[in-house]
């Protein structure tokens, strides 16, 4: 059964994060669209591990993932809502294109703490590809991430609050930031 040296997968984090000259993404999936499920990476063993399962009833409406090589706020790598035709399986890369950033803010206790997610469109795909900036998402878009958040976080004991969405050259800073902070 393969090798006695085999040690998992390949570490997605060491992964440029950014393509240059273009500035494509390069968006490792966790959770898949649909999934109760959530998967996280676990750089030790080196494999993607079911993390939690969210309750009867709820699943995530979009692929995340995270952007290699950067570190958010929260102590993760930065978060990616990624939107595409298909939902994705864990560990695969997604090449993709930033639209913007969702900001948001997470009350775990009594310490309040930033939980932005990148917002991106999946390149190779259909349904999105006219998709430039998250003003093109229908009106409904934001509140119902808003819903499935403030969902999300109640089920873990926390509470969120969307702050808001900025646009792409806003996301590049964030994702600048994180890139320092990693």
């Amino acid at each position: 059964m393969g090798k006695k040296n085999a040690k998992g997968l390949a570490n997605p984090t060491v992964l440029k994060p950014v393509e240059k000259p273009n500035g494509i993404l390069q968006v490792i999936i966790e959770t898949p669209k649909g999934s109760r499920n959530k998967f996280a990476f676990d750089p030790d063993q080196r494999v993607f591990a079911l993390s939690k399962v969210l309750p009867a009833g709820m699943a995530f409406p979009y692929d995340f993932g995270f952007l290699p090589r950067t570190l958010a706020q929260d102590g993760d790598p930065i978060d990616v809502l990624l939107l595409m035709d298909e939902p994705a399986y864990p560990g695969v890369m997604v090449r993709s294109r930033l639209i913007g950033v969702i900001e948001g803010e997470q009350l775990d206790g009594k310490n309040k703490i930033r939980n932005d997610r990148l917002l991106a469109v999946a390149e190779a795909n259909h349904q999105y590809a006219n998709i430039r900036t998250f003003k093109d998402l229908p009106s409904l878009f934001l509140q119902e991430i808003e819903e499935f958040f403030v969902n999300y976080h109640r089920h873990l004991g926390k509470q969120y609050k969307l702050l808001g969405c900025k646009g792409s050259g806003e996301a590049m800073r964030l994702i600048q930031k994180a890139r320092r902070a990693a």
